[in-house]
């Protein structure tokens, strides 16, 4: 029985990333799964039998206390004698991938899903590029979140194009669709609205996640109240919680936060989401940077045509001009142009909303997304 290692930071990305993976790997081939992060009960006793938990503690951010990390995985690696050892998340990503090469682990799996220092400008940008080729240096092969990153990283030297593979389309588990019925939509959207105050008659721009400068967030408040001086039935609506670093104190936050042209929702339970997701006419996302965009997909998996950037990741999910429309990063006028556009469209929004959905169920449908990944580990434990 192969023995496979999964590490993370924190147990929130397990839930989210990993386990339904884990999961199939072991039911579809015996693989024997132990998932690694930071210590949390609630989800250890949440796991099934088979999948064993080993809680390791780490820090978020840089801190030395990552030298204590090295030390409990060579430990655990040591005694556990993995086949495989898959790493992903900064902090987890650099102290098990130092472990696993000292400890002679065969496979080592860097999971990329996202290239943390492109944000980053001077100084932290050099670090950061530095922890990320100690990272790529010690894997033995990496699966790339989408096919332009995979570029983007061979281009800044972080590891040779032969290291590295795109999962299917790219991205990480996909869309679990029995959670987004398109049947329900039209019930759903009324139920949002009507709670959040919005007519049915309003078309809604919507923003899913953190509200982050980052996540262009000063660009969609400055395009957004541009396109409510020129129409007048327009809404905006927030589902995410402030970044206490959001850049919230800037004059434009200020005014968004107090028209009624926009709605905050605060932190919505991801099982929600596709409500929400029912409720917005176009779904807004305007980052600076991105891994692969699961609130892409989710949209789309509720028939939600987007507005992206035209960067990595967030313009590879789905079609330019069919199921999308890119703007440049950080600028707010090519982003009012497109709201603009879109909102006086019906139409438009209407047949690019139903190619979204197809688009999801066609390639991001999870059984599709999971078999992708179960195909990448046996080629793995195969070839080596």
């Amino acid at each position: 029985m192969k023995k496979i290692c999964i590490v993370t930071t924190v147990s929130l990305t397990m839930k989210a990333f990993v386990v339904e993976t884990a999961k199939y790997l072991h039911n579809k081939c015996g693989y024997d799964i132990t998932l690694i992060c930071n210590d949390d009960k609630e989800f250890s006793d949440s796991l099934p039998d088979y999948i064993k938990f080993i809680p390791v503690s780490m820090a978020r951010g840089v801190d030395l206390s990552v030298f204590s990390s090295i030390i409990d995985f060579i430990k655990i690696f040591k005694k556990e004698k993995f086949d495989l050892v898959q790493f992903s998340t900064p902090n987890a990503s650099l102290a098990a991938s130092i472990a696993a090469k000292i400890c002679g682990v065969p496979i080592r799996l860097y999971c990329q899903w996202g290239i943390r220092y492109v944000g980053f400008s001077g100084v932290a940008r050099k670090i950061f590029k530095f922890l990320e080729k100690i990272v790529c240096a010690n894997a033995t092969d990496v699966n790339a979140v989408s096919f332009l990153n995979k570029n983007f990283a061979v281009k800044e030297g972080l590891y040779k194009d032969s290291k590295a593979d795109v999962v299917g389309r790219g991205g990480t588990i996909g869309v679990d669709l029995s959670n987004y019925d398109i049947s329900k939509k039209a019930e759903w959207r009324e139920i949002i609205r009507n709670k959040n105050g919005i007519s049915k008659d309003d078309f809604v721009f919507g923003f899913s996640g953190r509200v982050s400068a980052d996540k262009g967030c000063k660009e969609l408040f400055t395009a957004f109240k541009k396109v409510s001086e020129n129409n007048e039935n327009v809404k905006l609506m927030i589902a995410g919680p402030i970044d206490d670093k959001s850049g919230s104190d800037d004059e434009i936050f200020n005014w968004a936060k107090n028209s009624d042209k926009v709605v905050f929702t605060g932190q919505i339970e991801n099982k929600e989401m596709c409500l929400h997701y029912a409720a917005m006419d176009v779904l807004v996302h305007p980052t600076y940077r991105e891994g692969f965009g699961m609130v892409i997909q989710e949209a789309g998996a509720m028939a939600c045509p987007v507005i992206t950037t035209d960067i990595p990741g967030a313009s590879e999910v789905l079609e330019n001009e069919v199921s999308c429309l890119l703007v440049k990063p950080a600028d707010s006028e090519s982003l009012y142009e497109k709201m603009n556009e879109i909102c006086n469209d019906t139409q438009k929004v209407k047949e690019m909303g139903e190619n979204a959905r197809k688009f999801v169920e066609e390639n991001y449908e999870r059984s599709i997304m999971l078999n992708n990944q179960l195909e990448r580990y046996k080629k793995l434990l195969e070839d080596k």
